[in-house]
């Protein structure tokens, strides 16, 4: 078996949030651009502000020609309320109720709204 020291300290630590980094999905998902076109996207239990799917998809919607984009997790997750926005900075502008069981995101269309002739997460945000 190989060793894997991060792997490893993670598992002690307990700290096994791994996620799929934007690279590998750009890298993947270029295959299947003429798929997307008109179609609604559901990033199932995948926390919007941590998720590099959801990012991806939200800097490639117009590009896609996605219809929407919807992005879900459970609001007892250990990152809600503890996330940082698309910039590093901490995100206090977000007010779950912990009543709901349930975060959900719907995009609908990204426009260029700081003018800077593309559409990226800084128009998202």
């Amino acid at each position: 078996m190989a060793k894997n020291k991060n792997l490893n300290s993670a598992a002690r630590a307990k700290k096994d949030e791994f996620y799929t980094q934007i690279a590998d999905i750009e890298n993947e998902l270029r295959h299947y651009q003429k798929f997307f076109a008109g179609k609604t996207v559901l990033c199932n239990c995948d926390a919007p502000y941590e998720s590099d799917f959801f990012k991806y998809f939200t800097i490639y919607f117009n590009q896609l020609g996605l219809k929407k984009l919807i992005a879900t997790c459970y609001a007892g997750s250990p990152i809600v309320q503890t996330e940082l926005d698309f910039f590093g900075t901490p995100n206090e502008n977000l007010n779950f109720d912990k009543k709901k069981s349930a975060i959900r995101f719907d995009v609908s269309e990204v426009k260029d709204f700081n003018g800077d002739g593309a559409t990226d997460l800084a128009d998202v945000k």
